[in-house]
């Protein structure tokens, strides 16, 4: 998904830091935006619709993907045993933008999204430009030699601290998959048991 919009508008609204300046903007500006975001009058009970669909909208941004995606991976994960959270939780960790995102190879998803589709992400030695491919646990994911000067790369990997289902190697500007992950490991702030309900209704 191309989102060209105001990630930190976006970030206020749902409560979630998106990028690295929203989350500078949010320590001053918790509030939603608008010129009712401040409001300290009462408001009404918030509805079970609102709160599932909120968790929805944070779990596509998070992920940076459009509701048809996420439709479809809330199905094939409904088609695996076990449990349903977990199943979704791990489609959405193993596309090949999240991955390159969470190991520290890009500061957002957004620039996780634009160095796969130009060409800068090999997995396996093997150039990949799909943001939604599946990497598999033992695949290598990297940054290619000759674009490893890339704007935010540098600083992404010294801020960064990937989940223990992924190994990184600074000086390669690469990592690998260790194992699937397990909800618990993944730093996404959204209630699955939410989303899956609203798609049950």
């Amino acid at each position: 998904m191309n989102r060209t919009g105001p990630k930190t508008r976006i970030s206020r609204r749902l409560g979630i830091a998106l990028t690295p300046k929203a989350a500078r903007i949010m320590e001053r500006r918790p509030n939603p935006p608008g010129q009712h975001g401040r409001g300290t009058g009462r408001r009404s009970a918030e509805s079970d619709y609102k709160r599932q669909l909120t968790e929805k909208q944070r779990l596509k941004a998070q992920y940076n993907i459009h509701e048809r995606q996420l439709r479809n991976y809330l199905r094939k994960a409904l088609r695996k045993t076990g449990n349903p959270i977990d199943s979704l939780s791990q489609l959405l960790e193993m596309r090949l933008d999240a991955i390159v995102h969470r190991g520290g190879l890009a500061p957002t998803i957004y620039a996780a999204r634009q160095y796969v589709t130009h060409g800068h992400v090999l997995v396996n030695g093997q150039r990949t430009t799909v943001p939604g491919y599946r990497v598999q646990v033992g695949d290598v994911v990297s940054i290619k030699e000759t674009s490893r000067h890339l704007e935010g790369l540098q600083d992404a990997l010294d801020s960064s601290s990937p989940p223990a289902y992924l190994l990184q190697n600074a000086d390669q500007a690469s990592l690998r998959v260790d194992h699937l992950p397990e909800r618990a490991e993944i730093p996404v702030i959204c209630e699955f048991d939410q989303v899956i309900e609203f798609y049950s209704r």
